[in-house]
C-alpha cells in the first residue's frame, strides 16, 4: 500500500479509541471470567476509573461489564442449543426486561457465478477504504454490485488485513476509494439506517458450497445462534459440518454475514477469524441493540 494509505491509517486508528479499551475489557472478562472480576479490576486493568469505564462500556456496548460478562461468557453461550435458542437467554437473569425493539441488518444480495469465482477476480476491480467501527478498523471492499468484503483489525494491522482479504481474489484490481466504501461503512454500523425498505446490497464471492452456507447465515437472526450441525442440515448437507465449519471461517463479509452467530457443536464460542474476543465484543454490542 501507498504512502496515502500509511497517512490514512495514522488518522483512522488514533491510541486510546474505545474499541481499544473494549477490547482489553473483554479479553480480561473471557480470561477471568471464573474469578467474575469487579469493576474495579476492570477499570485499574485499563487504566480507567470505576465510573469513567461503566459510562464508556455502558455507552459502547448498551449494557454494563458485569451485564456483559452475564450475558456472553462461554458459559452463558455453551447453553445454546443446536435448533437455535434466542442468544439472550440470560438476559432475564441479569435484570434486563427481555429483547424489546428489535433491530436486525437487513441485505439483499446476490452471488457471482461459479465462472466469475474461478478466475479469481479477474476483470473484477475491487474499491476498499479503512474506516473506524465499533470494532476496530474494518476494512470495506466494494465492487459495482454492492460489498463484497468486510474484514476487521486492530492498529497496525491494515497492511496484514489487506493481504488476506486481497488473497481471495488475486487477479482482481484494488482501487483504493475511500469515497466509495465510506457510504457502505456509514450504513453498516448506525441500526438506525438498517431498514428493509433500503437494503444494502452484498454480492457473495465463493465456490457454489461457500455461497449456500453464507446464505443459511444471513437467515440467522441478531437475536438467535445456530450451531455447525444445525447449518449442515439447513442446507441439505448434514453430515458436512466441518466443511461447513471451513466456509463459514471463510466468509469475506463479517459481521453482515454474520459468522459470529454461528456457534460450536455444544453451543462453544469457537474460534473466529478476525479473533474470538472481537466474536465477543459483536455479541456483545448485538445484546445491547437487542434489549434497548
Amino acid at each position: 500500500m501507498n504512502a496515502h494509505s500509511a497517512v490514512l491509517q495514522k488518522d483512522i486508528t488514533p491510541e486510546g479509541s474505545d474499541y481499544e479499551t473494549v477490547r482489553r475489557v473483554i479479553e480480561k472478562i473471557s480470561l477471568d471470567f471464573r474469578d467474575q472480576p469487579s469493576l474495579d479490576e476492570l477499570a485499574a486493568e485499563v487504566g480507567e476509573t470505576p465510573m469513567g469505564l461503566q459510562k464508556l462500556f455502558t455507552r459502547w456496548a448498551g449494557l454494563s461489564p458485569k451485564a456483559f460478562l452475564q450475558a456472553v461468557t462461554l458459559n452463558h453461550a455453551r447453553r445454546l442449543l443446536d435448533e437455535g435458542l434466542p442468544l439472550l437467554e440470560a438476559s432475564m437473569e441479569v435484570g434486563m426486561s427481555g429483547p424489546g425493539r428489535l433491530h436486525d441488518l437487513f441485505v439483499t444480495h446476490e452471488a457471482m457465478s461459479p465462472g466469475d469465482y474461478k478466475t479469481r477476480g479477474a476483470g473484477l476491480t475491487i474499491r476498499y477504504g479503512y474506516h473506524l467501527s465499533p470494532f476496530g478498523v474494518a476494512l470495506v471492499m466494494v465492487t459495482d454490485r454492492g460489498l463484497a468484503g468486510l474484514s476487521f483489525n486492530d492498529a497496525g494491522g491494515e497492511r496484514e488485513a489487506f493481504a488476506d482479504m486481497s488473497s481471495r481474489w488475486p487477479n482482481a484490481a484494488y482501487v483504493e476509494d475511500m469515497s466509495a466504501t465510506a457510504p457502505y461503512a456509514a450504513r453498516i454500523f448506525d441500526p438506525a439506517r438498517w431498514r428493509s425498505e433500503e437494503p444494502l446490497r452484498v454480492v457473495l464471492i465463493g465456490t457454489d458450497f461457500q455461497v449456500r452456507v453464507w446464505q443459511a447465515l444471513l437467515k440467522i437472526p441478531m437475536h438467535k445462534a445456530k450451531t455447525y450441525s444445525a447449518i449442515a442440515g439447513e442446507i441439505g448437507a448434514p453430515k458436512a459440518s466441518r466443511a461447513v465449519g471451513a466456509a463459514i471461517g471463510a466468509n469475506p463479509v463479517s459481521f453482515v454475514v454474520p459468522c459470529h452467530r454461528a456457534l460450536g457443536k455444544s453451543g462453544a464460542l469457537t474460534g473466529y477469524h478476525w479473533g474470538l474476543t472481537r466474536k465477543r465484543a459483536i455479541l456483545g454490542w448485538e445484546a445491547g441493540q437487542v434489549s434497548t
